[in-house]
């Protein structure tokens, strides 16, 4: 039986977006109640969201805790990771290839 090699780095890829998720399902026993629990997945949400959107997780949690006590309802959805308001300073360089 022949395997492609595309087909192993497809799972390969695969495996490693879900590792993070598997990690955090074994840290998340330790939560000491709901309001805990909730608390770490909303966390691991914002932090998986600003990854996804090629951001730099601790950046851009640095930039909300500065930002969002300050910020009026209107102006919540431009600090999503794909808004407008995020600096430059938390996406993520690409590298030239």
């Amino acid at each position: 039986m022949r395997i492609s090699l595309e087909i192993l780095i497809l799972e390969f890829r695969a495996e490693n977006s879900i590792r993070p998720f598997v990690m955090g399902r074994k840290n998340w026993l330790f939560c000491n109640s709901q309001k805990g629990a909730k608390a770490s997945s909303t966390i691991y949400s914002v932090i998986e969201t600003a990854k996804a959107n090629g951001l730099k997780p601790f950046e851009y949690l640095k930039f909300l805790f500065e930002t969002v006590l300050d910020s009026t309802t209107g102006r919540l959805p431009s600090l999503l990771p794909w808004g407008d308001a995020v600096p430059d300073y938390c996406r993520m360089t690409v590298k030239p290839q």
